[in-house]
């Protein structure tokens, strides 16, 4: 088990009295540590920001340019524990402002942070899922900064040793955007609290703090700067999310700050070994956004490298803004220096032992990459693949679907074909429907020993996703059997034929497309029940004049 010498006392939560309170600090104050978006536009050449969107369709061709982008990403995931960190406060995303927090998370005198053990072992299981050393032995730090969501003027952190480092993540990128196997380094996984949270008023004249966020337990991952393009920044974060919710050590959900990522992106001449001058990003909420914000700040930097102006590439940090399309400055970036880490006095070293890894190895799930690389075995496209291995749960119901007997093929066929666009229609998951894998399985062989054609399949599914019940009770219900007696299609294509001799005479004098009306004619008189295969073998030999 993880051993961690458990000190202090905790303090009683505030009183229902108490509760819901703001505190509120005026704009003013805060003026040098937020500045105006607009600032941009100021220090930013009026040439360059003229030629900022021919640059961006350049940039996609980067290396005809002569430079190439080096991109690092950091990487916030808060955990999905009971209670905070280090007290015993909980957290509800979209309580009520201030209604969860104890003197401790709000950084009062005399209390003492007390370590969530939970948070260790969340910790240790996302370093083994990034391939990552994992330390014995961990320390705490203080990360001293001043914000005004920082009650306690500093952040409990981990500095020089983390929990976990010297690892890598492996993903396939979309075939839609090349497609190709990349492997990205992490660099380490720390554990660290999170801070509260300032909401601005309308008029932008003062900020209320909302401390319930501050204390809960957050995971940071630190990549290596081995991302070249927007794209593979985005696959590399949408791996993250992935590896996380397949963990169960936190939702991923980036719209309520779950999963933050912030982007370093730099630029060099090709064949360059010094990295350029490191520019972050921040405020995206989306892959989608993080792969455009990069590709705008590597189009504004090559623009400005090609200018003659790239001293004017500061280190800083900047903010992505989604209806402009642009990043805009927000501060001058902060050096390590100016955090002051120091050991973090009221919490002992995390020192874990072989036997409490080994637990933790022993419990893992199978993560995306094994998951990807076994369906690709199984003889599936890789678009099958990363479909499937995607969401954690469409991957379980696929692999409920297998184990009860059904093709692979078109297990996921049906997934990714009717059942995906229900779900979409509906927005619904698939763990919301009524459909099991074990009916799925059923309909499958029931098409495929010819008991039930596709058609009449498409419609019993239906029955099956929002009513329930099995296969064969719909079938039988609703007399769904497939017609396969030759004699009865060969009477239902006889009457056809005679009630469409203009049409007949047209595909004996050459207009075979007709053969489809003919088909569709005994389809609809026998309700959807004709054998497909037996239909058009009878049908081939009636219209040749067999």
């Amino acid at each position: 088990m993880a051993l961690t010498l458990l000190r202090g006392i905790r303090t009683q939560t505030l009183s229902g009295a108490n509760a819901g309170l703001f505190c509120t600090t005026r704009r003013p104050p805060l003026a040098h540590f937020t500045a105006r978006v607009e600032s941009v536009q100021t220090s930013e050449p009026k040439s360059v920001r003229k030629s900022i969107q021919q640059a961006t369709k350049e940039a996609v061709e980067q290396k005809t340019h002569g430079f190439e982008a080096v991109i690092g990403i950091e990487t916030h995931v808060q955990l999905s524990t009971i209670t905070k960190a280090f007290c015993s406060c909980p957290y509800d995303y979209g309580s009520q402002p201030n209604s969860t927090v104890c003197p401790t998370c709000m950084g009062h005198p005399g209390t003492l942070p007390v370590l969530n053990a939970k948070v260790v072992e969340c910790a240790v299981k996302l370093g083994l899922a990034l391939n990552c050393e994992i330390s014995m032995t961990s320390k705490f730090d203080r990360k001293q900064y001043f914000y005004p969501d920082l009650p306690k003027g500093y952040q409990i952190s981990q500095f020089d040793i983390p929990i976990a480092e010297k690892g890598y993540l492996d993903l396939d990128i979309p075939m839609e955007f090349g497609g190709g196997h990349r492997r990205f380094g992490v660099t380490r996984v720390h554990m660290e609290e999170d801070a509260g949270k300032l909401l601005h008023s309308e008029s932008g004249s003062f900020s209320q703090v909302d401390l319930n966020r501050a204390g809960v337990p957050l995971l940071e991952i630190v990549s290596e700067p081995d991302m070249r393009t927007g794209i593979e920044a985005a696959e590399y974060g949408a791996e993250i999310q992935r590896v996380v919710r397949y963990l169960g050590v936190g939702n991923g959900n980036m719209q309520e700050g779950s999963l933050r990522c912030d982007v370093n992106v730099s630029v060099r001449p090709i064949g360059q070994s010094e990295f350029g001058t490191k520019v972050e990003i921040k405020n995206m909420n989306s892959f989608s956004e993080i792969s455009r914000a990069i590709d705008y700040e590597i189009a504004r930097q090559i623009l400005l490298h090609k200018e003659s102006q790239a001293d004017k590439i500061v280190q800083e940090t900047r903010l992505w803004d989604e209806s402009s399309q642009k990043t805009f400055t927000m501060r001058k970036k902060e050096g390590l220096a100016d955090y002051r880490y120091f050991p973090e006095p009221d919490l002992p070293e995390v020192v874990l032992t072989s036997d409490y890894i080994d637990e933790i190895c022993n419990s893992m799930p199978e993560l995306p990459e094994a998951k990807r690389r076994r369906y690709e075995n199984m003889g599936l496209s890789m678009q099958d693949v990363i479909f499937l291995a995607n969401d954690d749960i469409v991957a379980h119901f696929f692999d409920s679907t297998l184990e009860h007997g059904a093709d692979a093929k078109l297990a996921a066929n049906w997934i990714m074909g009717d059942i995906t666009a229900y779900l979409k229609n509906e927005k619904l998951s698939i763990d919301e429907i009524k459909l099991t894998p074990l009916e799925l399985s059923e309909l499958i062989a029931f098409i495929k020993n010819g008991t039930i054609s596709g058609k009449i399949g498409k419609e019993i599914l239906v029955e099956l996703i929002t009513k329930g019940g099995t296969v064969k009770s719909v079938i039988e219900e609703k007399d769904l059997v497939q017609i396969a007696d030759p004699a009865a299609i060969e009477a239902m294509v006889d009457k056809v034929l005679a009630e469409n001799p203009k049409q007949l005479e047209q595909y004996r004098a050459g207009k075979t497309k007709l053969q489809g009306f003919f088909a569709g004619q005994v389809m609809k008189a026998s309700k959807g029940k004709a054998s497909p295969v037996l239909l058009n073998k009878i049908l081939g030999e009636k219209l040749k004049g067999n």
